[in-house]
């Protein structure tokens, strides 16, 4: 979940040794067979997995096959391969969600249609608002939500008590003081990544009241909200020396494995290789902002080829994937809250700590950039590149400008 790739146009059909679409398995030859690509390749791919396994065995009419595949080779390949009607029968095209206007914009995906509130159907209205806000075009859902995860503060328990810091911030108050307080001897106060990497520092400027881009897709980085805010934090990585520069998400999360630093906004897969390290942390809420309480949230697309000789098991499989039963075993094996919000009572989930911590901030995450034209190249181009030029000292107003330029010329924006 760490890396975003950059999706690439790729005239690679004829390379690819392409299934699912491309061959129907006639009813009278046993199960139909759906393939099924996924860049699930980190910790969280056995949870995939054995999500899979169950459906297979209690769906003996329907047998689904998951091909695990770098992201960077999903994007290569798999924008060729549904243009042109072949490739796999169900895919995650990428762990952006706006990818999916790239792949309506080729007529790529079929429509789901198979929605209601039956236990064979997809239940739309009990799957997080967010996610399906960002799949649905023209009225139409193209995807369901293969996961959802939200950001939450880890702290390190031992740090704090020897900094004689009692509990989590509350506060961006209390964040800011804390960060600085646990800062001393080479060890950060929090540990933030700037690039390969879920975003954090749009989370930073939320608490603030400032933004990115508005509703309309237009630059609003280089508003006086936002320098102010993005001011502060830049100046506490730079002078207050909080945060380690130019990390990634690894490198991050290795600081804080390491006893390094004391806080990490991050998201429920970080929980396992941290519990692997031997760190005692606890899980709070972020601190509440200027307009409350606001984090960020993830979800990765989980699409059918519009060529699939098989719509209809797809969309059963789809249905049964978003399911009360699969999403609590899929919570409880890999730590990300479901991907209802009908589950909040669950004995199982509110009985475990972290995935009841994520699921609780579910009602208060945003999605970043969504719906924004050509969101991926504002990101990579623009506000990876901008972050680490205000975090290595460069004037933040300044660099905000230039920064809302490129921003404008990617979405198109005339003010």
């Amino acid at each position: 979940m760490r890396k975003i790739p950059v999706l690439v146009a790729g005239g690679l059909v004829a390379a690819i040794a392409l299934t699912g679409c491309s061959s129907a398995t006639p009813a009278s030859s046993g199960p139909v067979k759906l393939s099924m690509w996924t860049g699930f390749t980190g910790g969280d791919r056995p949870a995939y997995e054995a999500l899979i396994s169950d459906f297979n065995a209690s769906h003996k009419n329907i047998q689904v096959t998951m091909d695990v595949q770098p992201w960077d080779t999903i994007a290569q390949k798999l924008p060729a391969a549904w243009a042109t009607g072949q490739g796999p029968d169900l895919a995650t095209p990428n762990f952006d969600p706006n990818v999916i206007s790239k792949y309506l914009e080729t007529n790529s995906l079929l429509p789901l249609e198979a929605t209601g509130n039956g236990a064979t159907d997809i239940n739309l209205d009990k799957l997080a608002p967010s996610a399906i806000k960002a799949f649905t075009a023209k009225g139409k859902l193209y995807a369901v939500p293969a996961n959802i995860a939200t950001l939450q503060l880890y702290y390190n328990k031992k740090t704090f008590a020897a900094a004689s810091i009692t509990d989590a911030p509350k506060t961006v108050t209390e964040f800011q003081e804390d960060a600085k307080k646990l800062t001393s001897g080479g060890n950060y106060g929090l540990a933030l990544a700037d690039h390969e990497t879920i975003q954090m520092w749009p989370v930073l400027q939320w608490l603030d009241g400032a933004d990115i881009v508005d509703t309309k897709g237009c630059a609003v980085i280089d508003s006086a909200k936002s320098v102010s805010s993005l001011t502060t934090w830049a100046n506490l990585v730079t002078k207050d020396k909080v945060a380690p520069v130019g990390k990634t998400g690894a490198e991050a999360d290795s600081l804080f494995s390491a006893g390094k630093a004391a806080m990490e906004i991050n998201g429920p897969w970080a929980a396992a290789g941290f519990k692997s390290a031997g760190v005692d942390f606890g899980v709070a809420a972020i601190p509440a902002g200027v307009n409350g309480t606001v984090t960020l949230a993830s979800t990765v697309p989980l699409a059918i080829g519009k060529s699939t000789k098989h719509p209809k098991e797809a969309q059963e499989f789809l249905a049964w994937y978003t399911g009360k039963s699969a999403q609590t075993k899929f919570a409880l094996a890999s730590g990300f809250p479901p991907v209802r919000t009908d589950l909040g009572a669950d004995a199982q989930l509110s009985g475990n700590a972290i995935v009841s911590s994520f699921a609780a901030a579910l009602p208060t995450a945003r999605l970043y950039l969504p719906g924004v034209t050509g969101a991926t190249q504002v990101d990579s181009e623009v506000y990876v590149p901008f972050i680490g030029q205000i975090t290595r000292g460069e004037d933040v107003a300044k660099a905000a400008t230039e920064a809302a330029k490129k921003i404008d010329a990617i979405t198109g924006c005339r003010g």
